[in-house]
């Protein structure tokens, strides 16, 4: 059974830095497309980044592009997300998410999702 499990959120000011990070035990991982979405109170999912298999291709919302990195470890089965500069309009809870065809922004394409993690960012 696939179990994706993110940690790392947490409350931080405005201007501040959070790392998420996301493993993935029970998962093949190295074949499939990593992602994170969020979704804040009243609104629809949102991508926020994607990582091919091979860590050969990412690609950022234009939101949080230049603040956000997204990374993965195929050994250690873990995708992470370095968040900085970050903003009172990042808050959301945080999911991560795993595509087994193309590294996509959109939510569908992925198989496989996390519980989230909450992340506040106060202004």
């Amino acid at each position: 059974q696939v179990h994706l499990v993110e940690s790392g959120g947490g409350l931080v000011q405005a201007g501040g830095s959070l790392r998420l990070s996301c493993a993935a035990p029970g998962l093949t991982f190295s074949r499939y497309n990593m992602g994170w979405f969020r979704q804040a109170p009243g609104k629809e999912r949102e991508f926020v980044a994607t990582i091919s298999k091979t860590a050969s291709l990412t690609y950022y919302a234009d939101s949080v592009k230049g603040r956000f990195i997204i990374s993965r470890d195929n050994a250690k089965k873990t995708v992470s997300l370095q968040m900085n500069s970050l903003k009172p309009e990042d808050t959301a809870v945080y999911y991560c998410a795993a595509d087994s065809g193309y590294a996509s922004s959109s939510w569908g394409a992925y198989e496989y999702w996390g519980q989230g993690t909450q992340v506040t960012v106060s202004s």
